[in-house]
């Protein structure tokens, strides 16, 4: 246990993840103090809310927190569950952040007089800064239909799901095909399990193409570098759902109607239940042709580029459907299935509740530029797309920390208080 902290601070960050550290790494590079607030552990997610065979789906070069870029020996790989977590403590032990973990923050208010405070499960602080670093992954979305599922049915949310093992025996529906979903899918199919997945508008994106990664052809086109109000959609593409694809087993592409072939049976989106009767609706082919329209996007942008750079690579291709489904099964009776257990992969919904400032939009979303807000010192970092798309990841929150560390450090000496005249 750390020191008591003093009642005020210059800094308050909020969130012992990778960002509320990177955070703390760079204020400590120009002697701003300041304390970190967890109200769990530094780095749980990672640890508790991440299935067994969780692995990383960009390669392991991109994890560059700051002063902490990988360094292994495989660094177009893609690290484990275990490795991540190793990688990630060897940073908490670089950075040495003060931090109190086990404490959570009830409610950041600004004072009149400039400021915030900060109350807190263990006491209150005042802050003349605050960092939101908490994410934007807060509540887990399950949808009310739930509470009508038969009761012998288990359920769990993707952050719950550990293994194939751990589920009860029996058939298993998977409710979302985004980047958990569809891989807790995989990991299902590959232990020999039946799932019914259950599709939305997910996209998806090629493992491997013309030779190499396809995240390593992106960082040469600079996508990586793009900052949001160049995006095509601007802040439209906060809301996106992540393109589905796997670093499992050296990485590879995930092929939802090479699923089908093998036995996986795929519905449309869920809409709803009646009785023991879910409802899907009939959606699905459209579904995985947008799907494939995006990943043949993707690769046709990537073919356009190494053409004018006169780049040397094996020749395009264009992904052909192995599968579409002749007919769409637009109901599934849970009571004569062999169903046991239902995963619910449709995200988290953010809750910034405790932030009592005016800087959100109707719902609940911050509003800012770069993580800088229009309330006198309050930041938001290592949100999605806060800047670039590596803002919410390990490739681009160092950025972001820096530059909210170079407006902290402004915001600090524009209100230094002046030192008093010293009289003989």
């Amino acid at each position: 246990m750390p020191p008591p902290s003093p009642s005020h601070l210059p800094v308050i960050i909020v969130g012992g993840g990778q960002a509320g550290l990177s955070m703390s790494h760079c204020l400590q590079q120009v002697g701003i103090d300041h304390l970190v607030l967890e109200k769990h552990s530094a780095m749980h997610v990672w640890r508790t809310q991440r299935w067994d065979n969780f692995c990383l789906v960009t390669p392991n070069w991109q994890c560059a927190l700051p002063g902490h870029v990988y360094d292994g020996p495989d660094p177009h790989g893609f690290m484990k569950k275990d490795e991540i977590n190793a990688y990630l403590a060897a940073f908490r032990r670089k950075v040495a952040p003060p931090i109190r973990e086990g404490v959570a923050v009830r409610r950041v208010t600004p004072r009149a007089q400039g400021g915030f405070d900060v109350i807190t499960s263990e006491g209150e602080w005042t802050a003349d800064q605050v960092v939101v670093a908490s994410g934007g992954y807060h509540q887990p979305i399950v949808p009310r239909l739930a509470e009508r599922l038969p009761a012998g049915i288990v359920q769990l949310h993707s952050e719950q799901y550990r293994s194939a093992a751990a589920l009860p025996e029996g058939e298993v529906l998977v409710v979302g095909s985004g980047q958990s979903g569809a891989q807790i899918a995989e990991d299902l199919h590959l232990a020999g399990r039946k799932v019914h997945l259950a599709v939305g508008d997910a996209p998806r994106c090629a493992r491997f193409y013309r030779g190499r990664d396809v995240v390593d052809w992106l960082a040469d086109m600079n996508y990586y570098d793009m900052p949001v109000t160049e995006h095509p959609l601007r802040e439209g593409v906060r809301d996106n759902t992540n393109h589905y694809v796997t670093g499992r087993d050296g990485g590879r592409d995930i092929d939802l109607r090479r699923f089908a072939l093998e036995g996986m049976e795929l519905y449309g989106l869920l809409q709803d239940l009646d009785g023991t009767t879910l409802t899907f609706q009939p959606g699905l082919g459209a579904a995985l042709d947008h799907a494939d329209r995006i990943y043949n996007g993707i690769n046709a942008a990537i073919d356009k580029y190494i053409a004018g750079a006169g780049i040397d690579a094996p020749p395009p291709s264009v992904y052909e459907p192995v599968w579409t489904p002749a007919t769409e099964r637009t109901t599934l009776d849970l009571s004569s299935s062999r169903i046991t257990s239902v995963i619910w992969c449709i995200g988290f919904s953010p809750d910034f509740r405790w932030v009592d400032a005016p800087v959100f939009n109707g719902r609940g979303d911050p509003v800012h530029t770069r993580g800088v807000t229009q309330q006198p010192g309050l930041y938001f970092l290592g949100l999605p797309w806060l800047y670039t798309w590596g803002s919410g990841r390990f490739s681009g929150v160092a950025r972001d920390a820096a530059w909210l560390t170079e407006k902290v450090t402004a915001f600090a000496s524009r209100h230094r208080q002046p030192e008093e005249a010293v009289t003989c």
